[in-house]
């Protein structure tokens, strides 16, 4: 029988941090399922499900990553799941948007725009920010499954955007993907 995990691992960044996590999953024998990773401000976020022998426990992983010989700590967060993730299950809707917002930067922005989905019933999967020369920039992966029409969800957009100030587009996962991936021949 096999042990599902998530596993939360924060620390400052350097060159080899995944390495050294995914490393210690290795050490274990553990089968690395899925992985999501970030840089924010110096400090990388990562969070990833691994599948283990039944024997393996949740402090066996936290001491084979106190083992591993780095000037950074670490910090790690360890779930382990009741059910296991099935991972292919898990697939983007179809009704999978991507929403761009930009402008001068001012307190309260994130919550409005996540206050906006909230109210419209839109789940937003995936959110990046960035602040530069005052410019704030957000790219949101958004489920509108259960939104009723998309085309007014488009009509309230128009209307935020002119009382909030701040540029906002919205487009269908597949039409961003396409004008927007690079693809090696």
């Amino acid at each position: 029988m096999k042990k599902q995990m998530i596993l939360s691992v924060m620390s400052k960044d350097r060159p080899g941090v995944i390495a050294d996590i995914t490393g210690a999953i290795y050490k274990l024998d553990g089968d690395l399922a899925d992985l999501n990773q970030s840089v924010l401000c110096g400090y990388l976020t990562m969070i990833l499900i691994a599948t283990f022998d039944e024997h393996v426990t949740p402090e066996d992983v936290l001491a084979e990553i106190s083992h591993i010989n780095t000037p950074v700590k670490f910090e790690v967060s360890i779930k382990v799941m009741s059910e296991p993730i099935d991972i292919s299950k898990y697939k983007l809707p179809d009704e999978t948007y991507i929403m761009t917002v930009q402008g001068q930067n001012k307190s309260g922005l994130v919550y409005s725009i996540s206050k906006f989905c909230y109210s419209h019933n839109i789940n937003i999967h995936d959110l990046a920010t960035t602040l530069r020369k005052d410019k704030y920039t957000m790219v949101l992966q958004l489920d509108l499954s259960q939104v009723e029409s998309v085309s007014a969800i488009q009509d309230a957009l128009t209307e935020f955007s002119k009382e909030s100030g701040l540029t906002v587009m919205m487009q269908h996962n597949d039409i961003f993907k396409a004008t927007n991936e690079i693809t090696l021949h």
